[in-house]
């Protein structure tokens, strides 16, 4: 029987699964349109890699054509309050040997992602 009551943030750790679908189907567009207009995609408690959401889908797009055959797989998702985690394993290229990295993901009230921060 389905569940009557949904859990509370189940949406956001959608939303962050549905980015990283985005992001290997290599559509910056798409991802973006998830993100609110001042979104930033930035290092752990550093300094902000790629501003806003046209900074953030031209820092994509460059990624995508040096990269063409980058993926990412999640694998594992955590969800604390709105706040959403991924643990992802990324490889450039087939050939390339994988990282794994955490994305944590905050939203604004409407849920859109307004930042996401990585650690390596």
């Amino acid at each position: 029987m389905a569940d009557a009551h949904p859990i509370p943030g189940a949406d956001r750790v959608a939303t962050a699964h549905e980015m990283i679908a985005r992001y290997n189907a290599q559509d910056a567009d798409a991802y973006v349109a998830l993100m609110t207009e001042g979104a930033c995609e930035a290092g752990y408690r550093g300094a902000v890699l790629r501003e806003g959401r046209e900074g953030v889908r031209a820092g994509l797009k460059a990624m995508f054509a040096e990269f063409p055959q980058n993926r990412a797989d999640i694998l594992s998702s955590y969800l604390l309050g709105d706040t959403v985690v991924l643990h992802e394993k990324v490889a450039r290229s087939p050939e390339a040997e994988p990282f794994e990295v955490m994305s944590i993901y905050s939203f604004d009230d409407d849920g859109k992602v307004d930042r996401v921060e990585f650690i390596r």
